[in-house]
């Protein structure tokens, strides 16, 4: 054990383990501090608490959204199942089962739906702002490596969604629903 992860193991209490991935966060190693066995790691979805989690989180931040000025004109339109979609949308990116795709299209579904909304950096800001605060409200997981992945794929998600609703955008015609995990997303080519 190298004096890094001595000082980890020792701050934190946990156990350390040193992924196989090199060049991780913290330069020569990727550390992940947990009691979890990497054999039982839950994904997002599961820790989240499950397609319930999701239809919760959606239902209230949809209501928000109705009743907010910025945003309530880009949702004018979005029908009353909207909320439900998007839980769907979100439980399969976040390792869930795959009823987006299997029921609504997938990716390229997701994109044709923003297509021509012309969505600015304020509302795409708003729109981050109020999910990230609901998820309090909703009662999802609190815990830092959680919030952190959730965050991180709300403000690239809502940058891809803000980037396809501009003029002249065509989204892909073929693309998977992005997974995201406890980690981070490789670039875009």
């Amino acid at each position: 054990m190298d004096r890094l992860q001595a000082f980890h193991t020792s701050l934190l209490g946990g156990r350390v383990e040193v992924s196989d991935r090199p060049g991780g966060l913290l330069g020569q190693y990727d550390y992940m501090i947990t009691g979890i066995s990497k054999d039982h790691v839950p994904t997002l979805y599961q820790w989240a608490g499950g397609a319930d989690a999701f239809d919760r989180l959606t239902e209230l931040f949809y209501r928000k959204v109705h009743a907010d000025p910025l945003l309530a004109p880009v949702f004018a339109h979005v029908g009353t199942d909207h909320a439900h979609h998007v839980a769907m949308w979100l439980a399969e990116v976040f390792g869930g089962p795959s009823h987006y795709t299997d029921e609504l299209g997938g990716y390229p579904a997701m994109m044709r739906h923003h297509l021509g909304l012309g969505i600015t950096e304020e509302q795409r800001r708003r729109w981050v702002k109020l999910i990230t605060e609901t998820a309090d409200d909703a009662g999802l997981p609190s815990d830092p490596e959680f919030r952190s992945a959730f965050v991180a794929y709300v403000e690239w998600g809502s940058r891809i969604g803000m980037a396809n609703s501009q003029p002249g955008m065509t989204p892909p015609s073929e693309a998977p629903v992005p997974r995201w995990g406890w980690g981070e997303a490789p670039p875009q080519s």
